[in-house]
Parts: structure tokens; sequence; C-alpha cells
């Protein structure tokens, strides 16, 4: 199974993501932020990093890029997109998510090793995970507060739309320590840590966060 990762300019984490597909069994395919082109992939991996250099707010301007009208269409249709960090900023500008992030309530930049609480194993980034289980992933953020009207909270809560919690600490004052969302679908889900520093024990905290890669290989061979 092929697995696009967009790479926009100010990409950060677009090798590292591809690495993490490779790791997880499936064929990695660079995107590029300026083509109308998906290069026939079966999911779409939106990276972390400062696309564009977070001009106006971050992810605001690279929900414009070519690439978007194609990663929007395919999202619409059922693929599996993951937004990561960045990725889910892009995602919630798209309107793909809802919701916005801004930025972290102590206004410094974080870096740390988070635990994450499983709250939906029903999407197809988290099929291989458990509700439940604790996860131990990279954050790294400066604008990462999950925000949104209390309508909107009260329906993702309701509706189980929550897909990860920050354990412990909440590192960014995130609303319901709130970590990652999906849409009603399942099939799109964006969180602020990172799973693809996550998928080896050499380097990262364990490999926590393959699961999120092993999971979307799965749910494109059972579809």
């Amino acid at each position: 199974m092929k697995i696009g990762v967009v790479t926009f300019p100010g990409s950060l984490d677009d090798s590292d993501a591809r690495r993490a597909v490779r790791i997880a069994g499936g064929e990695a395919v660079a995107l590029w932020h300026g083509d109308h082109d998906l290069k026939g992939v079966d999911a779409v991996i939106l990276p972390g990093g400062f696309s564009y250099g977070d001009y106006l707010r971050c992810g605001a301007i690279a929900r414009f890029a070519p690439v978007m009208t194609e990663v929007i269409a395919a999202a619409d249709g059922g693929m599996p997109v993951l937004g990561i960090c960045n990725g889910f900023q892009i995602l919630c500008e798209s309107h793909l998510l809802p919701g916005a992030l801004i930025r972290n309530d102590h206004r410094h930049f974080i870096c740390r090793d988070q635990t994450l609480k499983v709250e939906n194993a029903a999407t197809s980034w988290t099929s291989e995970l458990s509700v439940g289980q604790e996860i131990v992933i990279p954050l790294k953020n400066g604008e990462g507060g999950f925000v949104a009207d209390a309508d909107t909270v009260a329906r993702l809560e309701g509706d189980g739309r929550v897909v990860f919690r920050y354990v412990d600490v909440n590192p960014n004052g995130s609303i319901n320590d709130i970590a990652g969302i999906t849409n009603e679908r399942g099939n799109v889900v964006g969180l602020m840590p990172h799973p693809e520093h996550a998928v080896e024990d050499l380097t990262g905290p364990g490999i926590d966060g393959l699961g999120l890669f092993t999971s979307a290989l799965k749910s494109l061979t059972t579809a």
C-alpha cells in the first residue's frame, strides 16, 4: 500500500514520516505542495514543521496549496488522512477537522516525551491500538493548544471523536486535555504529538507511535 507524505516549504518531519511508513511495511511516496497530483496513493500524511513559515496563522497558507485541493477531495471520499502537528493545523484550516490550534498557554515552545491516552481505536489510524491504552511519543510545538466553541467540544466528546488525550500534564492548554481528534467518518485524524518519532527503539522513547502507521496499512488492506 502506498502512503503519500506531502512536503510544503518549511516542512521538517516529512522524511521522518516517510521512514515511519517504510518501517510499518508500506510504500512511502513523496508528494509536493505545488502539484495537483496524489500519485495514486492510498492514504496521505501531512507532516509537522512550519509550512510557509507559519505566516498569518499556522497552516493558513498551506490550506490553499494546490495539493490540498486533491487531499480535501480524497478525504471527503474516504481516503485515510493523518495530520501531525503542523499537519493537524492544516487539517483544521482546511475544515477537514473542526476547531483550531493556538499559541501554547505558557507562551513557550515545548519539546518533551508525552504520555497520551487512546480514546478512540475505531479510526483508520488507531485500529491497532486499544481504548484506554497509554502511549509515549514526542511532542514539540509552540502553537498546540486545541480550542473550539462549546458546542463543537460537546459534539466531539459526545460522538467519541476525541482520539488522544494528554495524560498527567496538559502541555499547551488544550481544552479537555485534547491531543488529537477525528472527523465523523473516522478516516481523517489530527494530533499534535509526533508518532513518526517513536517507531524505532534506537531513537525516540520507543515504538509506541508505530501503531498509527500499521493501523492505516491494516485499514487499507481490509477495506
